[in-house]
């Protein structure tokens, strides 16, 4: 049974109630973690107070850097044993758990080397006046990450808040607790004191809703859906605490005639299929124009019927999704999509071999999708695609933009300026342009519009999102 991480201690919940933690490929208990609330909530909080008035308050920019590099370097020494972890607390592939783990230590790497360049700034005033700009911590991070990728979340959000000198309390979500609780016994050993870095584990509704809301914290980070999204962002606001959100995406590939299909196909394919299409990023609307939709589709079809699914340790194109409500979720839409009578175009296999009770799903592209259908506007979070054709530029346009999402896109085409006119009509926080994704993309901001979330992560920006500022006015004579 796996403890809570509290002040550089191990602890179980105060009244002993655990969680199971489930394989999604077998569907079998195979570890128990601790169900912390509101308690272990208030524990964490006080022990990252301490750590602000204590030890980890006298690290400087230069030191504080070193230790994330340490983490960075211990990650890399077990990356193995995190990947394996990883990979069977998720369902993932092999190859995908042992990338996500290397993504993991990229972030603490480049948070580490990034912690002394965050510098101020001398602002021209009034004569006999000296102003300075100051850029501080902002003091006690809430961190809720979610199940899709906790190893490289937790990264991506925890790195820069401690590279800043936050004191943080990592809430991973239920299903996924595995690899962050190695990763703070990683930290401690790497030097960070005790209380920098808390992890509680627990429900959501228990645990993380107590963290968000607790008048302690001086910052939220969360990544989930809409519907959590708008609890966390109303518990913040009765605390007037900045938050950072991250919320889903309905991504198009907008695919126009002169495209090199050669290119473009498998990384489409794969877009939408890796993860097990558990990746708010996902490439989960195909768009085409009309001229080429059927032999382009066909392309991609033949693609999609070649993808395969299997256990973690068969290593293939994708693995399970991640429970039995994901596996009920998404099985939903393919049915729904199919009582439509909206054609199904190829379907993916599962491999031989594959037991039952894991949480599989066949990898499915339907098309054309009619533009009203939930399959185009809604976020499915599963290995569906969904194909529809546009008609011109601003047809184009248009069907991106249409759905209350904006988190990526792609454009696909060999005519420069029609790259650059769409990519900035777009209404989304990354536009990739003949190309999809970057390998975890640790130094390119990310973040979405409309009801993708608000706020950003990745690069140099979200040293800014986890610091605040204060203005000195000097006045000399």
């Amino acid at each position: 049974m796996k403890q809570m991480f509290l002040g550089g201690r191990w602890l179980p919940a105060r009244d002993g109630r655990t969680l199971p933690v489930v394989d999604p490929a077998d569907g079998q208990v195979f570890d128990e973690i601790a169900r912390g609330t509101a308690h272990e909530v208030d524990l964490a909080v006080a022990e990252a107070r301490q750590a602000l008035s204590g030890p980890w308050a006298r690290f400087n920019a230069t030191e504080r850097g070193r230790v994330l590099v340490k983490i960075a370097q211990g990650v890399l020494d077990h990356a193995e044993e995190l990947a394996q972890l990883e990979a069977r607390d998720t369902g993932k592939p092999m190859t995908t758990a042992r990338n996500d783990i290397q993504v993991l230590a990229r972030y603490f790497e480049f948070y580490g080397t990034a912690a002394d360049k965050v510098h101020g700034e001398t602002i021209p005033f009034l004569a006999g006046h000296q102003v300075s700009l100051l850029r501080e911590p902002l003091g006690v991070t809430a961190h809720i990450i979610p199940w899709n990728y906790p190893a490289q979340m937790l990264g991506r959000t925890v790195a820069p808040a401690l590279a800043m000198g936050n004191a943080v309390v990592l809430k991973p979500a239920e299903d996924t607790s595995l690899s962050a609780l190695r990763v703070a016994e990683i930290a401690a050993a790497a030097g960070l004191p005790a209380g920098a870095l808390n992890v509680v584990t627990g429900l959501g509704e228990e645990a993380g809703a107590a963290l968000a809301a607790h008048p302690g914290i001086d910052f939220i980070s969360f990544t989930g859906s809409n519907e959590v999204g708008t609890l966390v962002q109303q518990a913040a606001a009765k605390n007037a605490v900045k938050c950072v959100l991250e919320l889903g995406g309905k991504s198009p590939q907008i695919v126009f005639e002169d495209v090199d299909v050669a290119r473009a196909v498998p990384i489409i394919v794969r877009a939408i299929v890796q993860n097990a299409g558990q990746t708010c990023t996902a490439g989960s609307r195909l768009l085409v124009q009309r001229s080429i939709y059927d032999s382009f589709v066909t392309r991609v079809a033949e693609a999609f019927s070649k993808v395969r699914v299997g256990a973690p340790a068969m290593d293939l194109d994708c693995g399970p999704v991640m429970n039995p409500a994901q596996h009920a979720r998404v099985q939903r839409y393919i049915d729904q999509a199919r009582a439509q009578g909206i054609p199904v175009l190829a379907e993916g296999g599962l491999a031989e071999g594959v037991l039952a009770t894991g949480y599989y799903v066949k990898p499915t592209l339907f098309g054309p999708v009619p533009r009203t259908a939930a399959l185009a506007c809604e976020e499915v979070f599963g290995p569906v695609l969904a194909a529809m054709p546009f008609e011109d530029e601003a047809d184009a346009i248009a069907l991106a933009n249409g759905t209350d999402y904006g988190l990526l896109a792609a454009v696909w085409t060999e005519n420069a300026g029609r790259l650059q006119r769409v990519a900035k009509a777009v209404k989304a926080g990354q536009v990739f342009m003949n190309c999809y994704g970057a390998g975890g993309g640790v130094e390119l901001p990310f973040g979405g519009t409309k009801r993708s979330g608000h706020g950003r992560e990745k690069g140099l920006l979200a040293l800014e999102e986890v610091s605040t500022t204060k203005t000195l006015v000097h006045w000399h004579g």
